[in-house]
């Protein structure tokens, strides 16, 4: 895979992350352990995408 097409992937995993996250928010079921995790989950995945950035130069 590309390193554009993986950045790309990246950014949609982060998108459906994000709005996971935005519904969990407003669910009561929803532990803060969970939505604890998505946010470290989403961090991870923007480190990576600006990693993978800076190395292109």
């Amino acid at each position: 895979m590309s390193l554009d097409g993986h950045l790309a992937t990246l950014q949609q995993k982060h998108a459906a992350i994000e709005a996971e996250l935005e519904a969990a928010i407003l669910s009561p079921a929803m532990s803060d352990v969970e939505i604890r995790d998505m946010k470290r989950r989403k961090l991870l995945l923007k480190d990576e995408m600006e990693r993978l950035r800076n190395s292109r130069h």
